[in-house]
């Protein structure tokens, strides 16, 4: 099965992809200049890799973990798409991603980091 993830973000979407369940790869981040822009890209991403499940990073605990739960579960319903969707929990996959990227990329806003924290929140997802 080819899954995605998203890593959903106020300015940028991490996003990252397994054809086989097993390897995954940290794609480009998707600049977000607004929501409806930002859904349509990551569809088209999503049917462009042939993804036919979606695993959404999505903070479980947390002083604004509610606000934020509600914002992602909104933007995961303008996707509209026709395959699953699974939610994962992200907790300190961005502090992770943070540490496994050290000293590697000068620039933290090209969003590198957004997409190899959806690569952890997939690898998390898949080793369940």
């Amino acid at each position: 099965m080819k899954y995605a993830c998203i890593d959903v973000g106020l300015k940028r979407i991490g996003f990252a992809f397994s054809p086989d369940g097993k390897v995954v790869l940290p794609l480009d981040a998707i600049l977000r200049k607004n929501r409806n822009q930002a859904a349509r890209d990551v569809a088209d991403r999503i049917i462009e890799w042939g993804a036919e499940r979606l695993i959404v990073g999505l903070p479980f605990d947390g002083s604004s973990s509610e606000e934020m739960q509600r914002r992602i579960r909104h933007f995961v319903s303008l996707l509209d798409l026709s395959i699953p969707v699974d939610y994962q929990d992200e907790q300190g996959s961005s502090q992770e991603a943070a540490e496994y990227i050290r000293g590697q990329f000068r620039d933290r806003r090209d969003g590198r980091l957004d997409s190899v924290a959806a690569k952890i929140i997939l690898e998390r997802y898949l080793e369940k």
